[in-house]
């Protein structure tokens, strides 16, 4: 086990210029916009720039990061629009 899988990590949802929602997860969630906005990001998003963070959500460590970025990716597009308003908590997804 290494010392970063320990970290807190966070998961994230970017809107792009397009309006598509894209998902991923980063020790550090502003840092990671940026470098998407850099064009230094995701393959899907350097071609919908820019992109505005959204959301954000607190996991433990990268392995929870990995699960719960699965998880919100299965979800519907109003779905993931709820989870953005606070329409519904982590939990309930």
């Amino acid at each position: 086990m290494t010392v970063d899988i320990l970290r807190p990590a966070w998961v994230y949802i970017v809107e792009c210029a397009d309006g598509t929602l894209y998902t991923g997860w980063a020790y550090d969630p502003d840092a990671r916009a940026r470098r998407h906005n850099s064009g230094q990001g995701a393959k899907y998003t350097r071609s919908r720039l820019p992109v505005r963070l959204v959301y954000r959500e607190a996991v433990p460590d990268a392995t929870a990061a990995r699960k719960r970025e699965y998880a919100l990716k299965q979800l519907s597009r109003p779905a993931k629009l709820a989870l953005i308003a606070n329409e519904l908590t982590a939990n309930e997804t």
